[in-house]
């Protein structure tokens, strides 16, 4: 075709564009949905759940198939790389759930919508016997996943749709042990051990005493306790509490172990009346926390510090490791039953 005012020599041809140009739209999507709305599991509990498909025309397929992982992801910190040849073994995946299941044979789904229902059971065959609570961490992740895999034909690419869901464990009462509060005390002899000659002279008398209400703690509820500055020559700036994950990867030739701060509080701003008991009070994120769990591969541990920061930029701190359970609620002392 010519247009006219463009030389003879410059010709389109408009039947190109009306072959390549699609007469019809289609539309094709699909998602993972899980009968439970909060997506929480225990071990051998059944995975129920449908994949739903939404197809505005007929459409080809090579098979659909439903993959269900989960995987403990290790990972070396980078000061250890290359320290020992024995951490590359130690460090592979970890495969706790790993199984599959064909929702359709290649065919052809329908105009509108599909659905098609799955059961999957949660359970560990092999080694290490048990699923462990999802837990997201710097170094170690336990993740939990379906993945639903659509396959076409050799011109298109197979479609994928990802959907994470949690394992916890199954909740059991704290023993009594578990009751017992743990007191701790801040002053300059108590830090006399870390503390070089120059810093033993210039360092300001102080007595800070407190108490955790706890030594284990469920993941659920949250860390209390209280302090209290008995007496200080020097103005208190701020008095702060750090949640520290503490991540062991390695096996018995070497290991790597790093501690990581998961989040701060401030339990007082500026200078503190001398007497006043202060509150301690920390909720514990949901994904970043898990029980204590110690196996041979991997260690995820926990543990507190009370940071107490002076006006004159001098810090002083106290650690604590403190054990995380997933419970049913603490068991009362014979004493307490007894008083009511």
């Amino acid at each position: 075709m010519l247009l006219p005012g463009l030389p003879t020599w410059f010709r389109i041809d408009i039947r190109c564009f009306v072959c390549l140009w699609p007469r019809k739209m289609s539309s094709f999507l699909f998602e993972i949905k899980l009968k439970r709305e909060n997506k929480v599991y225990y071990e051998n509990d059944m995975l129920l759940g449908c994949v739903q498909f939404q197809c505005s025309q007929e459409t080809k397929h090579e098979g659909i198939m439903l993959y269900l992982e989960g995987i403990v992801n290790l990972q070396l910190s980078s000061k250890t790389v290359g320290l020992f040849d024995a951490f590359y073994n130690s460090v592979k995946p970890i495969n706790l759930l790993q199984n599959s299941l064909e929702l359709a044979a290649p065919g052809k789904l329908s105009p509108g919508r599909s659905e098609f229902h799955f059961e999957l059971p949660l359970v560990c065959k092999k080694e290490p016997r048990m699923l462990y609570e999802t837990y997201h961490g710097v170094f170690i992740n336990i993740n939990y996943q379906l993945n639903c895999t659509v396959k076409r034909n050799f011109l298109g690419k197979s479609m994928t749709k990802l959907q994470q869901f949690c394992v916890q464990y199954k909740p059991t009462a704290l023993g009594e042990g578990a009751l017992k509060s743990v007191p701790f005390s801040l002053s300059p002899d108590s830090l006399q051990k870390n503390a070089t000659a120059k810093e033993r002279l210039s360092m300001p008398r102080f007595l800070i005493t407190g108490r955790l209400d706890r030594s284990e703690s469920c993941v659920t509820t949250p860390i209390t306790g209280s302090i209290t500055v008995q007496h200080t020559e020097a103005a208190i700036k701020s008095i702060e509490m750090q949640l520290v994950r503490v991540e062991t990867c390695g096996c018995d030739e070497g290991y790597s172990k790093d501690a990581t701060e998961i989040q701060t509080i401030q339990i007082a701003d500026g200078n503190v009346l001398p007497k006043l008991e202060l509150p301690i009070y920390m909720v514990l994120p949901r994904l970043f926390t898990c029980p204590t769990l110690i196996t041979k591969n991997f260690k995820i541990e926990f543990e507190l510090n009370v940071v107490v920061v002076f006006k004159e930029d001098y810090t002083v701190s106290e650690n604590f490791k403190i054990v995380l359970k997933r419970s049913s609620g603490p068991v009362p002392s014979k004493t307490t039953t007894a008083g009511r």
